[in-house]
């Protein structure tokens, strides 16, 4: 007879076997070094400290255990703030640069505390590391679980979301003010927040200046483990453990996943000009890529590349993200420059990388959405060939076919086509679904949704580098006048352009990924490369949520209709074959005259005709057939309902070119098309209809 047994109320805690660990009579440090001649910890009562209250020093012998030094010191506690110091060879020719004077970052510190402190003495004083308790009262919550395939991403960024004074919010810029707009994110709809890089990276220089050039996005990690304190409210040390867990558990009860956005490729510590800080410290050649044992390579752009592929790498990243995992709750991780995973010890690309194929097969991951940005800065681009079905990408094809289409770009016709269809050229050949693409239009990195359509040129004047940073390839356009305008032709055809490009984005197969503040036409001033300003150019200006209430409804009636309709969230790809059941393709296309499609045709004008799946799982409810009618050219064009829906009767649910609230209709009941007579679809605009009757 089985027994069975009543659920646990603990929860699942992982302790990686390295970083400190609390203990009853107090605590274990350990920290690999292979060629460390001797090892140091530095205890400091006070996060103002300079100097520590006292030094210990791990004895060779008794507290080394192969490459592993690891010492237990009683009477402390959470709270307790440590580095370590490493003694050993100072020999760059061969890759060792050990200096015994350095206060090291411990890499698997789970939280940091304090800034850089001014230095004469020549002796760099990096924030402090703090013992944590990872004890949470997490009352029951568990990972969401939400299929792929039903999500839909918001990308943002956990300071900017609410810092500033427009969002009226009582713990602005933090952890806690997200939670205090989380109403917001349940009305507009998504799924998913991805969040920019919240592990810990300086806010301050090495000599305790403020940088010239903020980090803002956070791009530049210093300790993978610990969430950044920069975004706490409460600055007591390691306050920002509790403050992010209370965040992550408050989006999951308003059914909304957490992915993070991890920087496995490159650190802070930089080049061989850059600071010995934590892992330069401790095993260089192990940490880190290098050239002729003295090099660093920059297949990141950053100065430096993780050795990802070291088995001792290797595990301190899957320590991590398991890390995240089960003591953060996290969902999911969209890993940034992913290709560098690809790369070996010697920074070769290789097939079947370990370290890709570890992450897909890891049980204790296996809960988790992973996703790659699937290239890197040094000319590897693997977009729709990395890794496996469990692997999802950014889908750069995506966003620049989507772009060019609507700019009005020659050959883009048959792209489009591809891309709404869940782009079967990248990954159905290996076995892929089509919900291995996130589409995206717009990211963090790029202009901003508003700006791709009123700028046709970066202006990244403030950032300081003479306008030479940021992406030159834009694919935008400013529609007659750069940046903004009173003119109200040029206005029309702007709002038109962002609704038919968000309009494509959530009736597309595959996952999309809207970024925060495009549904309600945010702008960076047309700097396409915002990652140094942490100021009102990139934070959250939540005045345009009153101001252009019409694009926001816009955008959360499309995301409804995304949740509530399987025909456009399909798990398999469309073929242009007949329905089981229907006498029908699941997917045609017609020129404007509702004949069958040329595909060389220069003109820039089609229909896609999508039918509803005729056999669905009782949770997805029941599909619609949908029209989209696409006119990309410059002058109005005539269509015609084609034949293929004949003796349906069809509801307007999308024009794009008409003026809120005629422009979309929440109950997809806008008007019926007049039989056999023409539909003027203005230039660069967009039509919808959706079948009034359900397909069982």
């Amino acid at each position: 007879m089985l027994m069975r047994h009543p659920s646990s109320s603990v929860q699942f805690a992982y302790q990686p076997p390295f970083g400190p660990t609390l203990q009853d009579t107090g605590v274990q440090f350990s920290v690999f070094s292979r060629s460390a001649t001797a090892m140091r910890l530095l205890l400091y009562n006070k996060v103002t400290d300079r100097e520590p209250a006292e030094i210990i020093e791990f004895d060779r012998e008794r507290d080394r255990w192969g490459d592993v030094w690891s010492l237990n010191v009683p009477g402390i506690d959470k709270g307790q703030l440590y580095h370590f110091q490493a003694s050993g060879p100072w020999d760059p020719d061969h890759g060792h640069r050990f200096d015994s004077s350095a206060r090291l970052i411990d890499p698997y510190s789970h939280a940091l505390a304090g800034e850089f402190q001014k230095s004469k003495d020549g002796v760099i004083r990096p924030p402090k590391c703090v013992v944590v308790d990872d004890d949470f009262d997490w009352d029951g919550d568990r990972h969401i679980r939400r299929d792929i395939s039903e999500s839909i991403i918001y990308e943002m960024h956990v300071r900017g979301f609410t810092k500033s004074r427009t969002a009226k919010v009582e713990a602005p810029g933090s952890y806690l003010g997200v939670i205090e707009k989380i109403p917001y994110l349940q009305s507009l709809g998504v799924t998913a927040v991805e969040l920019m890089p919240v592990h810990e990276f300086p806010i301050k220089d090495i000599y305790g200046n403020k940088l010239e050039r903020p980090n803002y996005w956070g791009y530049d990690p210093m300790a993978f483990f610990a969430p950044h304190r920069g975004y706490a409210h409460d600055k007591t040390p390691g306050a920002q453990v509790n403050e992010f867990k209370e965040m992550v558990k408050a989006l999951h009860r308003a059914g909304i996943e957490v992915i993070l956005d991890v920087v496995f490729n490159h650190t802070c510590e930089g080049n061989e000009q850059g600071p010995t800080l934590s892992f330069k410290g401790l095993e260089n050649q192990v940490y880190y890529i290098l050239s002729q044992g003295k090099h660093y390579c920059n297949y990141s752009g950053c100065g430096n590349t993780i050795n990802g592929n070291h088995p001792v790498v290797r595990e301190m990243i899957f320590h991590c993200l398991r890390h995240w995992v089960h003591n953060y709750h996290i969902d999911g991780f969209r890993f940034d420059l992913a290709s560098i995973l690809s790369r070996d010890r010697s920074g070769n690309l290789v097939p079947n990388p370990p370290m890709v194929e570890w992450i897909a097969e890891d049980p204790l991951l296996a809960d988790t959405k992973i996703i790659a940005e699937a290239w890197d800065a040094a000319g590897a681009y693997q977009v729709g060939s990395f890794g496996n079905h469990r692997w999802a990408e950014w889908n750069g094809r995506y966003r620049d076919d989507v772009r060019g289409f609507w700019r009005g770009d020659d050959g883009t016709l048959g792209a489009l086509a591809t891309r709404l269809a869940g782009s079967s050229d990248l990954y159905e050949h290996a076995g892929r679904p089509p919900f291995c693409s996130i589409n995206f239009i717009t990211s963090h990195d790029g202009f901003t949704m508003n700006d791709m359509v009123s700028y046709k040129d970066k202006h990244n004047e403030a950032n300081g580098e003479g306008n030479c940073d940021g992406d030159n390839h834009n694919i935008s356009d400013n529609y007659g006048v750069e940046g903004p305008t009173r003119r109200k032709g040029i206005n029309s055809v702007r709002t038109r352009q962002i609704k038919n490009m968000l309009s494509t984005l959530m009736l597309s197969q595959g996952v999309p990924m809207l970024v925060s503040g495009d549904e309600v036409r945010r702008t960076q001033k047309g700097n396409n490369n915002a990652y140094c300003q942490d100021n009102e150019l990139s934070w959250f200006n939540w005045r345009l949520v009153e101001k252009n209430a019409d694009m926001l409804r816009f955008v959360q009636t499309l995301i409804w209709f995304r949740r509530n309709q399987p025909t456009v969230r399909r798990r398999t790809y469309l073929t242009g074959l007949p329905i089981d059941g229907r006498m029908i393709p699941d997917v045609s296309w017609y020129a404007p005259d509702g004949k069958h499609l040329e595909w060389d045709q220069v003109e820039l004008a089609k229909i896609a005709y999508i039918a509803a799946p005729s056999r669905l799982d009782d949770s997805e409810g029941l599909g619609r057939d949908i029209v989209m009618m696409f006119n990309s050219t410059g002058q109005v064009r005539s269509f015609k309902m084609p034949e293929v829906g004949r003796g349906m009767r069809w509801n307007l649910f999308i024009d794009t070119a008409a003026d809120s609230p005629e422009d979309i209709y929440p109950d997809v009941d806008g008007p019926m098309p007049t039989s056999g007579r023409v539909i003027k679809m203005p230039h660069h605009s967009l039509k919808v209809y959706v079948s009034q009757s359900v397909i069982p």
